[in-house]
């Protein structure tokens, strides 16, 4: 078994015939220029000491050393055998809040924008555990299911918007009731990261949360927001043209609920963390994890390649090296073994 570390270092050995095309045309181009010099029976006695295979000799040694250089660039690298490798980690599955208030902007740039920051860095400071997206509002919508790609999960996660769910509110019992379908090994440690400002929270979130600890679901609210609240702004293209309005006419100001998120979170025997700052969240979540029992969920035989470069890079410089001390006239002991009858 064997594998190319850098293939595309590949293209590079198409100098080589390049190389062999300018030496033809240059051995061509001297013939020519003998003859129009001269008898070319005579040119050869003047230059008898000239040798005809040297050059083409040197070509091949310095076109084999260019290959090794080139190859070990591309960096070889054989499997020499196998071993089994197993993963363990915590199914995490992270419920984002995208209702309408979390446009507010009581905390920079919006409540949306800084959950997405804090489940971004929660994701940097994972190993090999599985993660998996929630978007919800007054219901809960399937954003990424469980996956070990970390770079799609944020790539999915920069992408949520608060028009993804159409019906308004803060459905926190159908995010979890959502979340537990996502956990499809029931030997996992399972773990609910749900990100909200609490508001209008829906009835029967305690219910479903009680619901989640009996599954074994463990859950961590992270409340984004400030209790003294903001407005929501109406945006177009960017720019804010309103606030948005009660019936009455009177501008909504939108508030954190710090103790309704702290209620369903010790339903589970979890915990609430506020997001006002990200690194903090980002620790308080770690600090869970390290309490948590890992479970192996992933166990496969991965072949250990060993890289082969050394052995082509040393050739090269043998190769390169025993060209600088080659001539191109010929080698007197050779001469003398008259190998092919050329002494008159």
């Amino acid at each position: 078994m064997y594998e190319l570390d850098e293939p595309k270092y590949l293209y590079i050995l198409a100098v080589i015939p390049l190389l062999v095309l300018l030496f033809l045309f240059n051995l061509w181009w001297k013939r020519k220029k003998q003859r129009e010099f001269g008898n070319p029976e005579l040119v050869r006695k003047l230059s008898a000491q000239s040798s005809v295979f040297k050059p083409a000799l040197k070509l091949a040694v310095v076109a084999l050393g260019l290959a090794g250089v080139i190859l070990a660039l591309v960096n070889p690298k054989i499997g020499t055998r196998t071993e089994t490798v197993k993963r363990e980690g915590v199914d995490i599955v992270f419920a984002i809040d995208v209702s309408k208030s979390m446009l507010a902007e009581d905390v920079a740039p919006s409540r949306l924008d800084k959950a997405k920051q804090i489940v971004s860095q929660i994701i940097n400071s994972l190993g090999t555990d599985r993660i998996g997206i929630i978007g919800y509002a007054g219901s809960a919508y399937p954003v990424l299911p469980i996956t070990t790609d970390y770079s799609v999960a944020k790539m999915f996660l920069q992408n949520m918007n608060t028009d993804m769910v159409s019906s308004q509110g803060t459905a926190i019992s159908d995010a979890l009731e959502l979340a537990s379908t996502y956990f499809d090994d029931p030997q996992t440690s399972k773990l609910v990261i749900l990100v909200s400002d609490g508001e209008d929270h829906g009835e029967g979130s305690e219910e479903a949360a009680a619901e989640a600890q009996k599954k074994g679901i463990k859950l961590i609210t992270v409340g984004v927001g400030t209790e003294k609240g903001g407005p929501i702004p109406i945006k177009v293209n960017g720019r804010i043209q309103e606030y948005k309005k009660d019936q009455q006419g009177e501008t909504v100001i939108t508030k954190l609920y710090p103790d309704a998120l702290k209620t369903i979170a010790q339903r589970t025997k979890g915990g609430y963390v506020y997001g006002g700052t990200t690194k903090e969240v980002s620790e308080y979540v770690k600090k869970a994890l390290d309490n948590i029992e890992k479970k192996e969920f992933e166990s496969k035989e991965v072949a250990l390649y060993e890289s082969q470069f050394q052995w082509f890079l040393g050739s090269a410089f043998l190769l390169l090296f025993l060209d600088v001390f080659m001539l191109d006239r010929k080698t007197s002991w050779i001469t003398r073994l008259n190998l092919f009858n050329e002494k008159e």
